[in-house]
């Protein structure tokens, strides 16, 4: 990607950003970006986070004052609406309706929504265990943050949720992830990273759902490209 690129990348992710009304804009941090992304080194990006609240049976207070954990999960209304999945309305009323959360939504845009603030458990990581640290098994929702991208597996992946005729109603240009979460998702990890840093930038700490919980899930999947955010 050359540096033409790169700016036209930041004003289309700024622009759905700065759509929004000057109420809900709030937070904005500036992150020098991992040069372990090439595409990203020597630039300066500002993310702006806007604020949408879960209700409070969505989360609670956290058992473990570390958090050592980030992870990833993709997630839709396909299953409703496959012609128009990613209604940030329609995600929102899904997390509510079930009283799970994360505590950041990426939208297709790039948009970056904080749904439950870090110092509280998002319920979104659930009964789980990591391979490679079995004492962190069932406790990852105090000792992790969750980040959800609007994004939708491949047909396999999907089959725990629908068939095979309601996956072909899905656009193609629906399934998968999109450059501008790719960006924004590499800035909010760096901005997460620099606050917490027990959260190594490693495979071991930045992980996901499908890694803690593969016979229930399996997000965020394998299209999912883990060398687009450094890792």
């Amino acid at each position: 990607m050359n540096i033409k690129q790169i700016y036209t990348l930041i004003l289309v992710v700024l622009s759905s950003i700065t759509s929004c009304s000057a109420e809900d804009r709030q937070n904005s941090v500036t992150v020098q970006v991992s040069k372990a992304m090439p595409s990203l080194s020597d630039t300066i990006k500002k993310l702006e986070i806007i604020e949408l609240p879960l209700i409070s049976k969505c989360f609670g207070q956290r058992s473990s004052t570390e958090i050592s954990y980030l992870m990833l999960h993709f997630c839709s209304n396909a299953n409703l609406n496959p012609q128009n999945p990613y209604r940030v309305e329609d995600i929102k009323h899904i997390f509510e309706t079930y009283g799970v959360s994360a505590h950041y939504l990426i939208d297709r845009e790039g948009t970056v929504y904080r749904l439950v603030n870090e110092k509280f458990a998002a319920y979104h990581a659930g009964k789980g265990c990591l391979p490679n640290n079995p004492n962190d098994c069932n406790s990852l929702n105090s000792k992790s943050i969750g980040i959800e991208m609007m994004a939708i597996g491949t047909e396999k992946e999907m089959e725990k949720f629908f068939s095979k005729n309601h996956y072909q109603k899905i656009k193609k240009q629906d399934i998968g992830f999109t450059d501008a979460q790719y960006e924004a998702l590499a800035i909010l990890i760096e901005d997460i990273l620099a606050r917490n840093p027990s959260i190594k930038k490693d495979r071991k700490h930045i992980i996901g759902h499908d890694e803690y919980a593969p016979e229930r899930r399996s997000d965020p999947g394998s299209l999912f490209e883990w060398s687009k955010i450094g890792l």
